[in-house]
């Protein structure tokens, strides 16, 4: 593999690896560190201007709560390890990321509403999270929301 190829993200998935350090919130489902993005895998966020309204119908910006949910739960365990999956089509790190104390960072998003289980990536990995989130009206499942991806479509 040429150094190239590592550069613009060509790289298999076997030579790529971890990236650990201090994470910044991008967004609801994107991390950076050291200068890398990740997105992570098999969730979607809703976006930063997506709007869902809330068990009283009122309006708020669900994105921006996403956001900021996770901001919070990164901080309470620090560094972020975020362990290589692959490069989407923007060329940005896809990965499986852990706080310091191993949990999970897209199974805690999605069983706490602030992210949905993406089939067509996850395999349905996260499904059970999600029922239970569901079940117990947690996050954008306490009223009505767009999922994230026909948000984008329809944009």
């Amino acid at each position: 593999m040429t150094v190239l190829a590592v550069l613009l993200g060509l790289a298999p998935a076997a030579a790529q690896g971890p990236v650990i350090g201090r994470a910044s919130v991008v967004d609801g489902d994107t991390v950076e560190i050291a200068g890398e993005r990740i997105r992570l895998n098999g969730v979607d966020a809703p976006e930063s201007w997506q709007v869902c309204h809330d068990g009283n119908g009122k309006a708020y910006r669900c994105g921006q709560a996403a956001a900021n949910a996770l901001d919070e739960f990164l901080a309470a365990s620090r560094p972020t390890r975020c362990e290589y999956h692959s490069r989407d089509r923007y060329k940005r790190f896809v990965g499986d990321c852990y706080r310091a104390d191993g949990e999970s960072v897209a199974r805690w998003l999605v069983r706490n509403g602030f992210a949905l289980d993406w089939p067509r990536y996850s395999r349905g990995a996260y499904a059970g999270e999600q029922s239970e989130a569901k079940a117990d009206r947690r996050g954008m499942w306490q009223g009505d929301f767009l999922e994230p991806w026909e948000a984008r479509r329809l944009r």
